[in-house]
């Protein structure tokens, strides 16, 4: 019996990287491999990139010219780029870096036994069509091992809300929902295999409309229909778009057991003049009595959100007008970055912000957002909590897991084990985390 080929695979950027990344293992497995934390141990390197950021191409670039040694010494070892640069780059990834075997796109992953065979024989390979097959469903009965508690589901992918700053649309498609039951199956297998927690995911995951039986369903839904599941005990999503925040799905926050208490609305801005500029289609009215209703049905809901600061055309007035929505809507945590151009968006042929000034405006914006974070953690001391328990911690005895709000507790002495789920006391919040003791 032959060894297991070995696979190292880099992930870039966001929880679908991360999805798709493990559902290409699996792909993968079917062919023998297993997984490597090693890239020098490596048959085959996978590197799946994320171009949201600036110069991610750049990025991905340097780590390809450290692989060249590697490839040197080991003339067989494939190296592939998957993911979003792979579909923007397509073959000039290939033109720049000849080490590279195969480049394949987000939604063409489902295709890599075959082309790794191709590898193998010596070709090079490209694919970055998007297929009318269902890539989810090619992947369906490949092998699949126990999984810890927690665990991603993308339910949805693409967008059609072409915001100035984004690439999503051009490197992901227009939006697309998985049919419900196709859904339920796979939420239906990660539980049998140990998961408790499911996060659903979609570039713009609150646009949701599956097939169901009786037509298209809502996330709302969709959320319903998963909290039917015995051993599923909790249900997230993500991301948000605040138009797509419907009536059902406010009201299953206030309703549904099995949703978390957290809600990732990224607003961007909060200068009217500039989610016009950003083409967000809302204002920071209507965000800001969007909360209200959100919270009305949840009040203790946790809200995070996304801001951009430094967007082309900003001035102090429009970013004072963000520091006062935060202000206002007190966020539990938040995601800041100064813009950066992204070449064929819109706003990259903008006049562009002086580069201090918006390092100014990001660092004045992170301490307003780092205080109010710390409030909300300073808040949960002496409350109780669920708290499902994903990996032991750094002492003896302590184990580690997420709240209903998503913040990382830790508990001493602690007799349960990973996937347990239990009821905690916060007794203290520390800088990025809070300690509690079990309830008996």
């Amino acid at each position: 019996m032959s060894a297991p080929k070995k696979l190292f695979i880099k992930t870039y950027g966001c929880q679908m990287n991360v999805y798709d990344s493990e559902r290409m293992a699996e792909a993968l497995g079917g062919e023998g491999y297993v997984e490597t934390k090693s890239a020098e141990d490596a048959d085959m390197i996978l590197l799946n990139t994320c171009h949201i950021r600036e110069k991610a191409a750049e990025k991905v670039y340097s780590e390809l010219g450290r692989f060249k040694g590697l490839k040197a010494e080991k003339p067989d070892l494939k190296i592939g780029v998957a993911g979003c640069v792979a579909q923007a780059e397509g073959e000039e990834i290939m033109r720049r870096q000849p080490l590279v075997d195969l480049v394949v796109g987000p939604q063409s992953y489902h295709r890599l036994p075959e082309m790794e065979a191709k590898a193998r024989a010596g070709e090079k390979v490209l694919d970055t069509d998007f297929p009318e097959e269902d890539k989810f469903e090619k992947l369906k009965n490949r092998p699949k091992a126990k999984r810890g508690p927690t665990a991603f589901l993308t339910v949805q992918e693409g967008c059609d809300k072409f915001c100035a700053f984004c690439v999503v649309p051009y490197t992901r498609g227009a939006e697309v929902s998985r049919p419900a039951d196709r859904i339920l199956r796979e939420a239906q297998d990660l539980v049998e295999r140990g998961v408790r927690e499911i996060t659903l995911l979609g570039q713009n995951v609150n646009a949701y409309h599956g097939a169901g039986p009786n037509g298209d369903l809502t996330l709302a839904q969709l959320i319903w229909e998963l909290d039917k599941i015995d051993g599923l005990e909790r249900i997230r999503f993500t991301t948000s778009h605040p138009n797509d925040m419907q009536d059902d799905l406010i009201e299953a926050h206030g309703t549904c057991a099995k949703l978390m208490p957290y809600l990732h609305l990224p607003v961007q801005a909060g200068s009217d003049k500039i989610l016009k500029r950003m083409n967000r289609s809302h204002t920071a009215e209507s965000y800001i009595r969007l909360i209200e209703r959100i919270r009305a049905a949840r009040p203790d809901i946790l809200i995070s959100g996304d801001f951009i600061v430094g967007f082309p055309e900003e001035t102090e007035e429009d970013f004072q007008a963000t520091m006062d929505l935060v202000e206002e809507v007190k966020y539990g945590t938040a995601y800041s970055f100064k813009y950066s151009t992204r070449p064929g968006t819109p706003a990259a042929e903008r006049p562009q912000v002086d580069p201090a000034a918006a390092d100014d405006r990001l660092q004045r914006l992170q301490a307003l957002l780092t205080r109010q974070q710390r409030e909300v953690q300073d808040s949960m001391v002496g409350r109780e909590v669920g708290v499902l328990f994903e990996k032991a911690g750094r002492f003896p005895g302590q184990m580690v897991g997420k709240s209903d709000y998503l913040h990382a507790v830790h508990v001493a002495d602690c007799d349960r084990q990973i996937g347990d789920l239990a009821r905690v006391r916060i007794v203290s919040s520390g800088a990025n985390s809070l300690a509690g003791e079990l309830i008996d």
